[in-house]
């Protein structure tokens, strides 16, 4: 009993942090509005911040790995949540000398950190009990990332957007002295909150450094990772977190031009209950507002969706094989994007939304059924299911060119072929025999 209230107190800590890098991702995209002004940027220049993320996931997953079978879990998220500090930190000079590169290694720092975060807790959470469970604790962690992500829009809203911001135009027609008072207020209200965020993960990286957590693999440099890549379930789901990855972000980067395209905004402005979810969430009239705001709106629904169908998932995933569940959501992701593609009006804009719900599951039970059985490798495992979160960057231009093209209908049976190689690598889950199958029984105490 010791044993499982020692695991249990370690996965509420690790989880904790799960929330926290969700809500500091999420926090930074508050920023954009500001720094566009700034910085005077261009769409090309801020879409550099997108790229300076996902690289950082693909230049240091691989090294993470490698880091953490020397280190130790332990020292390896003491470590990530060091280097979030120092990225929090690094905007401050970014803000203070309004120099955009700079501000790109900030979140470039940033996001190293967390990506040592991900290789780091991903496979921690899922040896934390037994095997047969990884994927339930794995969803269910991730589940409060989801969590972390949902709430960081209303602190961006409050903490770094709640006043107004001018334009390019409206700074440009200052004079100098009034320019140099309005850039200056705006550094600060760049730098406060970043310091404060800087302060607080500096304080949980000591409190990591004296609190015990169970070792549960040997932590060491063990083997290679050609050695991991020769575990063929392992070297599909680095194509199966790649393909998910690419499919979330390419979806949820173009729903507002979807349904601009769709001309959604008349459909909703003709339909009450329509304009009450609008003016309810914007708190204003729906005429008050700009066409991408009001079809906006309604992105929330597929985020949330991510949210709620992991914590749905962590329960299925305890009971049922977590290759199953995955063979059933990613299922119907891909019927719901079909609909959509050959539909259109509300019954288009619903279920592309729905796909979020079905998204959920998908990372962490992707990873674990690729970790499942490997052993001392999972450190450099980690490292290449994390290296493939790069997809984010890849799938998403490529679903663009589609668009523009072809139109969204035929791009979405790309993304819906995305997720076919998914459901292809649930099915080879459920046929391998190289690891023993799961046995689903409550263990002895």
């Amino acid at each position: 009993m010791n044993t499982k209230k020692s695991y249990l107190s370690s996965f509420v800590l690790v989880t904790l942090l799960f929330f926290l890098w969700g809500f500091i991702t999420v926090l930074v995209d508050s920023l954009i509005p500001r720094l566009r002004e700034l910085f005077t940027l261009s769409y090309f220049e801020a879409g550099l911040v997108q790229f300076a993320f996902f690289g950082a996931y693909f230049v240091l997953s691989i090294p993470a790995g490698y880091l953490l079978s020397k280190i130790g879990y332990k020292k390896g998220i003491i470590l990530g949540l060091l280097t979030m500090g120092l990225g929090c930190i690094l905007f401050y000079p970014a803000a203070s000398m309004r120099l955009f590169p700079i501000f790109l290694l900030a979140y470039f720092t940033l996001a190293a950190g967390i990506t040592i975060l991900q290789v780091a807790a991903n496979p921690y959470v899922a040896v934390l009990g037994s095997e047969s469970e990884a994927s339930s604790r794995l969803n269910l962690s991730q589940a409060f990332n989801s969590l972390g992500t949902a709430i960081a829009p209303i602190a961006g809203a409050w903490f770094i957007l709640r006043d107004h911001i001018k334009t390019q135009e409206q700074i440009a027609a200052l004079t100098a002295e009034a320019k140099t008072l309005y850039l200056n207020a705006e550094a600060a209200a760049v730098q406060k909150p970043f310091l404060g965020i800087a302060m607080f993960i500096v304080l949980i990286a000591v409190f990591f450094a004296f609190v015990r957590l169970p070792k549960l693999m040997e932590e060491k440099n063990t083997g290679t990772y050609l050695q991991a890549l020769k575990h063929k379930r392992l070297s599909m789901g680095v194509l199966g977190i790649f393909f998910y990855v690419g499919a979330e972000v390419a979806i949820g980067s173009y729903l507002v031009n979807y349904f601009l395209e769709m001309n959604m905004v008349e459909a909703i402005k003709n339909h009450s209950f329509m304009t009450t979810i609008v003016e309810t969430i914007l708190n204003t009239g729906i005429t008050d507002n700009d066409n991408k705001a009001i079809v906006g709106v309604f992105v929330t629904f597929y985020w949330s969706g991510a949210m709620i169908g992991r914590f749905v998932g962590a329960a299925l995933t305890k009971y049922i094989r977590p290759a199953k569940v995955l063979a059933l959501f990613v299922s119907g992701a891909i019927a719901l994007v079909l609909v959509s593609a050959s539909s259109g009006g509300f019954l288009a804009m619903w279920s592309i939304l729905a796909v979020g719900l079905f998204n959920s599951i998908m990372f962490p039970t992707i990873f674990t059924l690729s970790i499942e059985g490997i052993g001392d490798l999972k450190p450099k495992a980690s490292g290449l299911l994390c290296t493939a979160i790069v997809g984010g960057a890849i799938i998403p231009p490529v679903f663009g060119w589609f668009t523009d093209r072809y139109g969204f209908h035929i791009s979405l049976i790309f993304v819906a072929c995305c997720y076919g190689y998914i459901l292809f690598f649930s099915r080879f889950a459920l046929k391998d025999k190289s690891v023993s199958k799961f046995v689903y029984l409550k263990e002895e105490e």
